[in-house]
């Protein structure tokens, strides 16, 4: 199961302020450590706002994509900017 953030205007401003940030942050790279079809070993998680930042590195194109959606299931779609490298 993945809790999903959802978004205000306040609690836009609460993610300006520092709010839930880590806690999103946290959400995000348990889940993508959790799946089972994924290589997460090299991927790091960050926070710019509402928005969550992925990079690193995966062995294939469909880790990048599935690390993609499930962090998108959890802080919704648009709000994830992914930043991995195939290698």
């Amino acid at each position: 199961m993945v809790l999903r953030f959802h978004g205000s205007p306040m609690q836009e401003e609460a993610w300006m302020k520092g709010h839930n940030a880590a806690a999103m942050r946290a959400s995000v790279e348990s889940a993508l450590h959790a799946a089972a079809d994924l290589d997460a070993a090299e991927i790091t998680v960050s926070t710019i706002g509402p928005y969550v930042v992925l990079e690193g590195f995966v062995p294939r194109w469909s880790d990048s994509e599935r690390a993609l959606a499930i962090a998108e299931a959890i802080v919704g779609s648009g709000y994830v900017h992914c930043r991995i490298l195939v290698r």
